[in-house]
């Protein structure tokens, strides 16, 4: 959430910087309320005052002349109106303050100045290149059809059980597929210095609104039923966050990087708005795996744990020798909470194009404030609020994906990256 006294402060500058996500702040009901909200506090403070003068006319009263009871009669008459009209007002500054509130959790955050200009995805800018895409000599499938011609990728058995964008993995390929976050979740402990988190698959609202997913995205979660408002996570960022939520973090917590967790998990997501996209496959499905990385910083470190980060999921890619290019999302494209976001997008042979596998976030102090995370900075004393980044590190169906098609063998066998096959007990090739 925008800090509400930036925005109070300068509310034309705030809707300029947000016309580069497309979004139009409505400057004029942000004043109209705030507004009734500062009456309201001023209206409080006048009649906070009158009360503790009508207390002290009691004496006066009765120096007057007036009788004891019948001066007590009279104050506090006088004190029981002045009463219920600060129960009035304070009932009014809540309203107020509920719609305030309401209003700035659905403003997005505001892009960093780095952050390109543009509309949509087709906007965005390529950073970097690594790898170069493998020619081949034959005619390339794609992973579904590598998949059922091994009898190891099998989604009309999943539709059978439950519906589409569902699979069933058998074998070899759920093998790869459990070594790849195996592989994944050591990379990041043994060599980057995240610690790994076990969490809960499923979460409560606050948690959505702590990260932004809530209210503006609920049809793209999947709702349990029930009166305790549980859904389930449709990324292991949600809970993971929510650590820091209403905490302080002395700064020796934080060390030198700040706090740094990976996490896997499975990720459910109602892909409401997607109908028609990724229909075939495992690229867009209801219930995937990944392995997340996020961080809790200072915000004097944010800029550089964001390139470092983003690094780490790169070296994933490097690692298994996977083409690949790095863009940064321009204002259209970038998420809802995010600042600034960098993209990894492997090389799909099959597609013969570049595809999403990781998206690294930065989101500054906009979590931090929705879920009161905060740190205590050793210069003032004072608690302030974190920065929080998280990324993937990778999505495992499509890591999965990219080394079907890339490593695809002419007689449609599937040779085993070299740093997976220490995972896949020294197997080489995936073969009917």
């Amino acid at each position: 959430m925008l800090d509400i006294k930036a925005v109070r402060q300068d509310p034309e500058n705030v809707a300029l910087a947000l016309e580069k996500r497309g979004f139009s702040f409505d400057i004029e009901q942000f004043k109209s309320l705030d507004a009734r909200r500062k009456q309201a506090d001023v209206q409080s403070q006048h009649l906070l005052a009158e009360r503790k003068a009508a207390s002290k006319q009691i004496g006066a009263l009765v120096g007057q002349g007036m009788s004891v009871d019948d001066a007590k009669a009279q104050v506090n008459e006088t004190l029981q109106k002045i009463a219920a009209q600060i129960d009035d007002l304070t009932n009014e500054a809540k309203v107020v303050q509920a719609l305030l509130e309401e209003l700035l959790l659905a403003v997005p955050n505001i892009p960093a100045d780095e952050v390109p200009l543009g509309a949509s995805e087709d906007d965005n800018l390529e950073v970097a290149r690594w790898g170069d895409p493998r020619s081949y000599d034959f005619q390339v499938k794609d992973h579904v059809a590598l998949g059922e011609d091994l009898g190891q990728l099998d989604f009309e058995t999943a539709g059978k059980i439950t519906g589409s964008r569902f699979n069933v993995m058998y074998g070899d390929v759920a093998r790869m597929h459990r070594a790849l976050i195996q592989f994944m979740l050591n990379q990041h402990i043994e060599k980057h210095g995240y610690s790994e988190i076990y969490v809960p698959y499923i979460v409560n609202s606050d948690s959505l609104h702590g990260t932004g997913q809530l209210p503006k995205f609920e049809e793209d979660l999947f709702k349990l039923e029930g009166e305790q408002g549980y859904y389930l996570i449709p990324t292991a960022e949600v809970p993971v966050t929510n650590v820091a939520r209403d905490r302080i973090f002395e700064d020796a917590e934080l060390g030198q990087d700040g706090v740094k967790f990976v996490c896997h998990t499975p990720c459910f997501r109602s892909e409401a708005g997607s109908y028609g996209r990724d229909t075939r496959g495992i690229i867009r499905q209801h219930q995937f795996e990944k392995v997340e990385l996020v961080q809790f910083v200072r915000p004097s470190q944010s800029d550089d744990a964001l390139e470092a980060l983003t690094g780490h999921a790169e070296k994933i890619l490097q690692l298994l020798e996977l083409p690949y290019r790095k863009v940064i999302l321009c204002g259209g494209d970038i998420g809802f909470s995010a600042r600034k976001t960098y993209d990894l997008e492997v090389w799909l042979p099959a597609q013969d194009t570049y595809r999403e596998i990781s998206s690294c976030s930065s989101f500054g102090d906009y979590q931090a404030r929705r879920m009161q995370a905060r740190w205590r900075n050793p210069q003032s004393g004072k608690p302030e609020l974190l920065h929080t980044l998280n990324g993937s590190g990778l999505a495992v169906g499509r890591t999965l994906v990219a080394i079907m098609e890339n490593y695809q063998q002419a007689d449609g066998s599937i040779e085993v990256p070299a740093v997976l096959q220490p995972y896949m007990g020294g197997a080489t090739t995936l073969s009917t």
